[in-house]
């Protein structure tokens, strides 16, 4: 019951965060502009392609960072989750500099550039589960299944809440001490 809970409190999260508010922006007047032209810098949407194909070229493009031993990558509609594998013995400050430059690569990519990048161990070993699944043909029930287990990994378990299994050999201590 606790796990069909979780996984729907993190389904509403999911489909929550997903969501665009509201946008109260105002265009400038055409008559305040002086004589200013400019031109359009941001990048022209791409065309509809295969998931699994883009999904590919961002993995091949985050192994070919320097550091990078091995990279995940999951589609959900314009974003991209990549999981990067390092070598688990560098330094924190090592790793971060890693993803920052598989970001940057990704900054120059048109299909990468609303990529999030994670160095996460956990995280990455789910990543590929679920784009194993994906393949398998099973996306909403894998996504499902890997979303349970890492909400069942953050939420804390308290001494106070656990229930020993009743055994007959071992003494029972007063309750009051």
């Amino acid at each position: 019951m606790l796990k069909r809970s979780l996984l729907a409190a993190a389904l509403c999260l999911v489909v929550a965060g997903c969501g665009n508010g509201a946008r109260n922006e105002v265009s400038p007047s055409p008559q305040n502009n002086n004589g200013v032209h400019t031109q359009q810098t941001h990048p022209r949407a791409l065309a509809e392609t295969d998931k699994g194909q883009v999904a590919a070229h961002l993995e091949a493009l985050a192994e070919s960072v320097p550091g990078v031993n091995r990279a995940h990558c999951v589609i959900m509609g314009n974003r991209a989750v990549v999981g990067i594998d390092v070598d688990e013995h560098l330094e924190r400050s090592r790793v971060g500099t890693i993803k920052y430059s598989v970001a940057e690569a990704f900054r120059k990519d048109p299909y990468g550039i609303h990529a999030l990048v994670t160095a996460d161990m956990d995280l990455s070993g789910r990543l590929k589960e679920i784009g194993a699944d994906i393949r398998r043909g099973r996306p909403i029930s894998g996504f499902a299944e890997e979303m349970a287990d890492i909400i069942g990994r953050i939420v804390p378990q308290t001494p106070r809440n656990t229930v020993p299994p009743e055994d007959v050999d071992t003494p029972k201590m007063p309750k009051k001490m």
